[in-house]
């Protein structure tokens, strides 16, 4: 009867008594933080996106710590378990002693009080407001949360409000059992600050899981609920009367206040294994402009899934961490490390900062910042010089001192090592990371044929082939760790390149597209698992040795500043970045002593339980008699030869020096004798600018300012070559000294 007279005055108010089910409250529900799970769900990360309030996943009545249910229920509502959403007896309790305060409070006032006998229904209605918070129920509460209508305001409800609440709260119970009103409750109750639901005040204010509250700490977030912004004393006072009411001791009780309201709000205590990777993930499925509506799915209860495996990405992490405690004391601060599944192109591990220096630039993701490359895209350069029919595996290349135009002056490659081998065939220049064949070939096959392929493999590069001229070759591009990863993949895959994913996307993925010669594709791949072949460089036990099969290739760029580790086995591709997020240059690391070691613990994790097996040759590859390796049909060199090719490679016939595009500079401050220019190539009858100068294989010249066109011509007429060049400087008279070289001579990265 009184549930019905409540329901009546909260129709007569106009007020509905629809109430919504626990379900879909549940399904309503919003986390100011996203979870992000691996491909079998379990949780790697957490990432806040919502700044105005502070609530964490749902959590079952279950998940919460007895302690803290029984503190909550004496605390608002002892009877909670008895009554039917009203405790009528706690409200005619509160009546009463709304009344005597009301009388007593007349007698100080007694003008007050006859124009309140006035008006009994305003007294009551005041007196209500002022004095019935004690009389209500957790069922009330939640129906006041649920309905934003029936927020208490801050000069308190009105008579409707109240009545409307307590319909509400009846109609909750008849639809709810108390378990589930319980849960909710605590759910979404505010508390300190912008802390909503006792799963985000537990983690919060005490470092906990909520099912893990001792009962200090209960009783401490049960007088946090009635008063969330009272001082650390009111707090501490009210939470040892709720542990007496409890039977329970209130030692130690003041200093978990003090903790609890001095704590500084942080991140939750969910895993942090993938930070990175779920900021991507939430740049893809939710980018800046992006809907309001797409963002609150991604916070639906649930959570978002990735296609990390938990696994992996512990083992990435372990590598990384292992590596760079080794390389204390060498100026390493950073490391980075992906691994894609070769087949789908799903993103097993993303470690986009690691080490001690992690915590400083946590925000700077290794994985995509843009770096230079190094010795990393020499399989590119072969690759695409081995499908033009340029050169062969066996091909004889000089490994000597070179000299190119570039830019305003020359460019002169040096070894890592600053030796050079002499004449060695392409697998071992491209095996031991040999810098100047690598120059060579990157020649012979052009800087913006080569620009266009390593675009081509994802690598999206900036500028042009000819901005970054001869050092192309040896990776002065900038590039991004994961699309290094991704173009290795394609390797892997026989020269087919397709996206790397890293959550799973309902449009339909790509087709992969072919982006390089499978024969081509094959050949880099048996000599970047060739062992005996890099030994020239990297000794036969370096840390680029697997127990089973691995194409693999390091790079370092310049001044020490990058140092990778890329390579692929049957199923993986694994990427290793390691150096200084700010830029500064490591100390004493190169390709096997930096990156390697982490590359190949990743490696040996991924094949504990099975190890890679050596690709098949596709079609239109055979293996030569007179010559270890692989070759694509038709360029095999034959018997009598000796396994090598059959002429040596050079870069440019005719003309030797100076090089097309040269451009000298005058220096007044040095001796004549020491500017000269000299003129190099086949024998022949040498011309300058339309006049004869000389004849032979070499010839110097006192440079004069201006542009120049020198001809090399045979002794029937023929123009062998000509080449234009420049010679800056003022204008001189006859006896002014000759000119010379720029000094400004490029010397490139120590790659390796």
């Amino acid at each position: 009867m009184r549930l019905c007279a409540a329901a009546a005055l909260a129709w007569a108010c106009g007020c509905a008594l629809a109430q919504p089910s626990f379900d879909a409250v549940r399904s309503a529900y919003r986390p100011s933080d996203v979870a992000f799970v691996d491909r079998h769900g379990e949780l790697l990360q957490t990432l806040r996106i919502d700044d105005r309030v502070r609530r964490l996943p749902w959590l079952p009545l279950d998940g919460l710590s007895p302690a803290l249910q029984a503190a909550i229920v004496v605390s608002e509502d002892r009877r909670f378990w008895l009554h039917s959403g009203i405790d009528w007896r706690a409200l005619a309790r509160s009546a009463i002693s709304n009344s005597r305060s009301a009388i007593s409070n007349s007698r100080s006032a007694l003008g007050n009080s006859r124009s309140a006998l006035g008006n009994p229904r305003s007294t009551f209605a005041n007196t209500w407001n002022k004095q019935t918070q004690g009389a209500s129920t957790l069922t009330m509460q939640l129906a006041a949360l649920l309905d934003p209508a029936l927020q208490r305001p801050a000069g308190g409800r009105s008579l409707a409000q109240k009545a409307a609440q307590m319909a509400d709260a009846g109609a909750l119970e008849a639809r709810w059992t108390k378990a589930q009103i319980l849960e909710a409750y605590l759910n979404l109750v505010p508390l300190r600050g912008e802390i909503v639901g006792v799963n985000a005040g537990s983690q919060m204010l005490f470092g906990r899981h909520p099912s893990g509250l001792d009962s200090l700490q209960a009783a401490t977030m049960a007088v946090l609920v009635r008063a969330p912004n009272a001082a650390a004393a009111a707090v501490s006072r009210r939470a040892c009367e709720l542990l007496r009411e409890l039977a329970w001791p209130c030692d130690g009780l003041d200093a978990v206040v003090q903790q609890a309201l001095q704590r500084r709000s942080g991140p939750s205590l969910a895993p942090a294994l993938a930070p990175h990777a779920a900021r991507e993930v939430l740049s893809e499925a939710a980018p800046e402009g992006t809907s309001q509506r797409r963002r609150r799915d991604l916070q639906a209860p649930g959570s978002v899934r990735t296609t990390l495996d938990a696994a992996v990405q512990r083992q990435a992490i372990a590598a990384l961490n292992q590596q760079l405690a080794e390389l204390q004391g060498r100026q390493v601060g950073n490391g980075a490390a992906i691994v894609l599944d070769n087949a789908s192109g799903d993103v097993l591990a993303w470690v986009g900062a690691a080490g001690d220096g992690a915590a400083a630039s946590a925000e700077v993701d290794a994985v995509r910042a843009r770096r230079q490359s190094g010795s990393a895209l020499k399989p590119f350069v072969y690759a695409l010089a081995f499908e033009q029919r340029l050169i062969t595996p066996a091909s004889l290349i000089e490994d000597a001192p070179l000299r190119l135009a570039a830019g305003a002056g020359t460019y002169a490659p040096q070894n890592y090592n600053r030796d050079f081998k002499g004449w060695v065939s392409a697998r071992v220049a491209l095996a031991s990371s040999l810098n100047v064949p690598a120059v060579r070939v990157g020649e012979m096959v052009g800087a913006d044929a080569l620009f266009d392929r390593l675009n081509a493999f994802g690598l999206r590069l900036s500028q042009t082939g000819g901005f970054h001229g001869p050092a192309l070759a040896l990776g002065s591009a900038d590039v991004t760790l994961a699309d290094l990863a991704n173009a290795y993949r394609a390797l892997a895959n026989g020269g087919q390149w397709s996206p790397w994913r890293l959550w799973p996307s309902s449009a339909q993925a790509p087709a992969p597209r072919r982006v390089a010669d499978a024969a081509a594709a094959f050949l880099v791949t048996d000599i970047l698992a060739d062992n005996t072949a890099r030994a020239t460089t990297f000794g036969w036990d370096s840390a680029l040795v697997t127990r089973g099969f691995a194409a693999v290739k390091t790079g370092t760029s310049k001044d020490m500043r990058d140092n990778w580790c890329v390579g692929f086995t049957d199923r993986y591709t694994v990427a290793v970045w390691v150096g200084n997020a700010n830029g500064e240059a490591m100390r004493g690391i190169s390709g096997t002593s930096g990156a390697a070691p982490a590359w190949r613990a990743i490696v040996q994790a991924l094949h504990a339980g099975r190890p890679s097996i050596a690709p098949l040759p596709p079609a239109g590859v055979v293996r030569a008699s007179s010559s270890p390796g692989w070759f694509i049909a038709g360029t095999e060199p034959p018997l009598d030869d000796g396994g090598l090719a059959p002429a040596p490679i050079a870069v440019r016939s005719g003309i030797e020096s100076p090089l097309q595009g040269s451009r000298y500079a005058i220096d007044p401050d040095m001796p004549p004798a020491a500017q000269r220019i000299v003129f190099s190539g086949e024998p022949g009858r040498w011309r300058l600018d339309g006049r004869w100068i000389g004849r032979g294989q070499r010839l110097t010249w006192p440079p004069w300012p201006g542009s120049h066109h020198l001809e090399l011509v045979a002794a029937n007429g023929r123009v062998i070559d000509s080449v234009r060049f420049d010679v800056r400087g003022a204008a001189v008279k006859a006896a002014l000294k000759p000119a010379t070289t720029s000094s400004r001579t490029a010397v490139p990265s120590r790659h390796r």
